[in-house]
């Protein structure tokens, strides 16, 4: 299978710095968070707005002062929602950032866990939940510490974050049976991440699975929160905007490129996703950026 996948290839950690801090604003900066997973931790606070997430089995409406944290290897996506756009920072680090050794014993029964889900931890925290006012003022120190980039700030950062799991720890779950989280669709998610390009049936999905069509179908639409014909057109939008930001090439050879053969339906199915046509879009981000 081609090496490109659903499982996030950006490197957000280095040996020298275990982490990433992103400022991102759905859609203005970028049309939709692709249903994908990677290999480290994520936090995302949200600060204005609201958008649609699906992380895991837990699938919600954000809203101003939620945090969501997302353990590795997680299926998690982000889709706006209409007339309303999303402000929020993110973090993605590495469990390389909490230090010690497999022999540690908070590393052994506390960190690993979390790392292979054999414990899970609260997903989507809320102004309402009974530590909120603890877990924001970590949060903010988190971010502070990211924003101001040096390695004192590292330090700080990496016991605010142990904090944060401390806390989360005295509520998670311990699961020896994950059950259906969403694994017999992951050879499907990418399989689209490898052939947007190209036209692709359900039949080819479904294959790709080893399911039926109708029941690949059913647990597509449970695990992604969308149908595998709607999928596949946000995920080609979003490579789309993608290459309307990052290239010179004209709309009409970025929507061949990235499967759209009808160029009517493209710009239908642009306009309905991205709620603009490719040039404003590609003029918007020419703005923001200015």
């Amino acid at each position: 299978m081609n090496q490109r996948s659903s499982r996030e290839n950006r490197i957000h950690s280095s040996e020298i710095k275990p982490y990433s801090y992103y400022k991102c604003i759905i859609p203005d900066h970028f049309n939709c968070v692709p249903m994908h997973w990677h290999s480290e931790f994520e936090i995302n606070f949200i600060r204005e707005g609201s958008a649609e997430f699906i992380c895991g089995e837990e699938k919600f409406t954000s809203s101003a002062g939620d945090i969501i944290i997302t353990q590795p290897n997680v299926m998690h996506s982000i889709y706006p929602c209409s007339d309303t756009r999303q402000i929020y920072d993110t973090l993605v680090f590495s469990h390389e950032i909490f230090g010690g050794t497999d022999s540690d014993r908070y590393i052994s029964e506390c960190i690993k866990p979390l790392i292979n889900g054999s414990m899970r931890i609260q997903i989507h925290i809320t102004p309402e939940h009974h530590y909120y006012s603890e877990f924001e003022e970590v949060i903010e120190n988190i971010f502070a510490c990211a924003k101001g980039d040096t390695p004192q700030l590292d330090m700080l950062m990496r016991s605010e974050l142990l904090k944060i799991f401390w806390l989360l720890e005295t509520e998670a779950e311990t699961y020896t049976d994950i059950g259906e989280t969403g694994e017999n669709i992951r050879p499907a998610l990418e399989y689209i991440a490898a052939h947007f390009h190209e036209v692709i049936t359900i039949k080819q999905l479904a294959s790709a699975v080893h399911l039926s069509e109708s029941y690949f179908m059913n647990q597509f639409q449970k695990h992604v929160g969308f149908s595998a014909v709607e999928y596949i057109s946000h995920f080609r939008i979003n490579q789309v905007c993608k290459a309307l930001v990052s290239t010179k090439k004209n709309v009409l050879e970025i929507a061949f490129d990235c499967g759209f053969h009808n160029i009517s339906n493209f710009n239908r199915q642009f306009r309905k996703i991205a709620g603009c046509s490719p040039t404003e879009y590609r003029k918007r981000f020419a703005v923001a950026q200015k």
